[in-house]
């Protein structure tokens, strides 16, 4: 493969304003970041919203309003709307902005897992806003669900709008759900799989887990019906997204997955994660796939026929 898809997940529902100054939260922050990102070379902004007051993760469409069209009007990326949320949301919540702006692309979590991020409130002795101490330690009893109902509610209704699928993979079984619905005709290909390392509550960061998941995904659906991505949190980013790169993948960056652009450094933005990945996969002799090619490798219905 000579051309690389760079998603980049702006900004998520799991990290706090306090973890990072980076991290954008208004829709003003959200908008200018997603637009860097993709000057930098990313194709696809996978894209959270939050309440720009304190940086709560939210569905409200009337937030995403604010920074939906700015980047449309400014970039060709594509857009991914999370289905996702966070693990706090019920799924008519996460849904809401999804089914009023129709995009190109959604992701939708292939199971349902404990999402844990508790161990990073160790690290922290003052908050910036409430909400945030709570929520982070919380997480121990947090269970991000997508029982097979809801999957199949969120295939059906973003299905009818003609978006395609950023099918989320935390764990070996999530690929075996994956093919129930393929094989019950629900997903068509080429779809898009991304395997998720280092999540607590999902699979391990371990390279051998990368090499197991992508050798089982090749046996369940034959390597030519799908395209395939990996991104892994924190410290495990960079290593892992090489590693895919090697073997053939996509790779995906961003604020949402990890806070750091080395150890020990924070990054200051998107931009700078997929600056960095870009001159990953050039040293290999890759180039980064624009918009144009990444809506071909993924059969999307193209930015003019969304609603934003």
């Amino acid at each position: 493969m000579s051309k690389i898809i760079i998603t980049c997940a702006v900004t998520g529902g799991a990290h706090t304003p306090t973890m990072s100054s980076a991290l954008p939260c208004t829709p003003a922050e959200i908008a200018e970041q997603s637009i860097s990102a993709a000057e930098a070379g990313a194709a696809i902004l996978h894209l959270h919203a939050r309440m720009p007051e304190d940086g709560k993760p939210t569905g409200d469409p009337e937030v995403y309003n604010q920074f939906l069209p700015v980047i449309k009007q400014r970039t060709d990326a594509i857009v991914n709307i999370t289905t996702g949320g966070s693990a706090t949301m019920p799924l008519v919540e996460r849904l809401r902005a999804a089914v009023r702006f129709k995009p190109e692309m959604c992701s939708l979590n292939m199971g349902t897992i404990n999402f844990a991020m508790f161990p990073a409130a160790k690290r922290i002795s003052s908050w910036k806003h409430e909400w945030e101490k709570d929520y982070i330690l919380g997480s121990d009893d947090f269970i991000f669900r997508n029982t097979f109902r809801d999957i199949a509610t969120i295939l059906e209704t973003m299905g009818e709008a003609g978006t395609r699928f950023e099918h989320e993979c935390y764990d070996v079984g999530h690929l075996y759900n994956l093919a129930y619905f393929v094989d019950s005709g629900a997903v068509k290909p080429p779809f898009f799989i991304q395997m998720i390392f280092g999540i607590l509550g999902g699979i391990g960061p371990d390279l051998e887990n990368l090499m197991f998941m992508k050798s089982i995904a090749d046996r369940l659906f034959g390597k030519d019906s799908f395209q395939w991505s990996v991104l892994a949190a924190g410290k495990h980013q960079m290593p892992f997204l090489t590693q895919a790169a090697l073997m053939g993948g996509h790779v995906r960056v961003g604020l949402e997955d990890s806070l750091f652009i080395e150890r020990g450094q924070l990054a200051v933005s998107n931009a700078q994660q997929v600056e960095k990945i870009v001159r990953i996969i050039r040293e290999m002799g890759h180039e980064p796939a624009n918009p144009a090619e990444a809506r071909a490798m993924l059969n999307l219905k193209g930015g003019d026929r969304v609603e934003f």
